[in-house]
């Protein structure tokens, strides 16, 4: 692995004290090349602006996918990642359905260690943050005829990050866009599902809501994700999720809190909710809280859900009877190294590594 480390660093105090999430870049970046049919050798270099064609394929026909992950600092200084095989296979999964070679698993597993043992200065000790980790695959190729391209980049990129959402969220229910469609790319973190969404986000938060629940698009009847969230909803003492599919995101996150949830020996349904039974649920009392979750927000409640014809509204529960933020905590002191990992989740960065590569 070719390894170029910067002449100075960025890192101030200030860097890993920040509010904003996704624009405060640590000091390296990971690139490699696929080209001829091979993936070529893996490259840790100094985070910096890069030249493409504007023909490149990515900007016109959108073949580009994306993972997210997080890295996190315990109290003795090491650094951990948090089931980086999962985003390995997805990110792969994401390639394979937008016509694009898999990465290497050499090339994905070494060169996020070799990044974060180079940068593990960048990783904030502070309980609740974490350096956010963005590997990403696009086409290269400079041209613009509709086919497949035939050069890309594989690329990651890290960000500290905050904790994302401050507050408890005011959703909306969607009736008429939709995230994804049998047959689509649902599934997959393409970034054209992330585009897609942003316009009836928009709507929604001109009418006073800060993300949207997604249903299905056949029937607008079925419970599916919230913004760029999988959705957990409680009724009495019962955990309910929409099941994986072609249509929905195979959330690392839903995955650890399911399993955490197990566990702790609460019942668990991943199987079709109706958005009328949510309501239905609300009206008679039994309905005890939503939530949605991802790498980013970790788990973030609900405070309202809203309909075409009205508000329900959703209270705060102490942390005692909340499911989420129990779950929420147990997730977080697992990641963190505060807690025993029962699931060999952490996957520990050793130091010097880089001089072995």
């Amino acid at each position: 692995m070719y390894i170029e480390k910067v002449k100075s660093s960025r890192l101030t105090p200030e860097s890993l004290e920040i509010k904003t999430f996704g624009n405060t870049f640590a000091d390296h970046m990971l690139v490699c090349n696929y080209k001829d049919g091979v993936w070529g050798e893996a490259k840790i270099i100094p985070f910096q602006e890069m030249s493409f064609s504007p023909a490149m394929q990515a900007i016109h026909y959108g073949q580009a996918c994306f993972e997210g992950m997080k890295a996190y600092k315990d109290e003795n200084g090491d650094v951990f990642m948090f089931r980086p095989e999962k985003n390995f296979e997805r990110i792969n999964n994401s390639a394979i359905r937008l016509n694009m070679p898999p990465v290497p698993k050499e090339v994905f597993m070494d060169g996020l260690k070799a990044l974060l043992d180079i940068d593990r200065d960048w990783v904030p000790p502070t309980y609740g943050m974490a350096l956010y980790l963005r590997p990403f695959i696009f086409a290269t190729e400079p041209m613009i005829t509709a086919r497949s391209s035939e050069e890309f980049m594989f690329c990651v990129i890290t960000a500290v990050a905050p904790d994302y959402y401050a507050k408890p969220l005011r959703v909306k229910i969607a009736d008429k866009y939709s995230r994804s469609a049998n047959g689509g790319v649902g599934y997959a973190k393409a970034a054209g599902n992330y585009a897609a969404s942003f316009y009836p986000t928009k709507l929604a938060r001109e009418e006073g809501f800060d993300q949207v629940i997604w249903t299905d698009a056949s029937t607008h009847e079925f419970i599916e994700e919230a913004g760029t969230m999988n959705v957990f909803v409680r009724i009495n003492d019962t955990l309910i999720t929409a099941p994986i599919s072609e249509r929905i995101l195979n959330g690392v996150t839903r995955n650890s809190l399911i399993n955490i949830a197990k566990h702790n020996g609460w019942k668990v349904e991943e199987r079709p909710i109706k958005v009328s039974e949510m309501k239905a649920a609300h009206k008679d009392g039994s309905l005890k809280e939503v939530f949605g979750c991802g790498t980013a927000v970790v788990l973030n409640t609900f405070s309202a859900i809203g309909y075409p014809d009205e508000t329900l509204d959703l209270a705060d529960m102490p942390m005692e009877e909340s499911w989420g933020k129990q779950l929420k905590k147990q997730l977080m002191d697992i990641q963190n190294n505060k807690s025993e990992d029962p699931f060999g989740w952490r996957v520990k960065v050793e130091k010097n590594l880089v001089n072995t590569l």
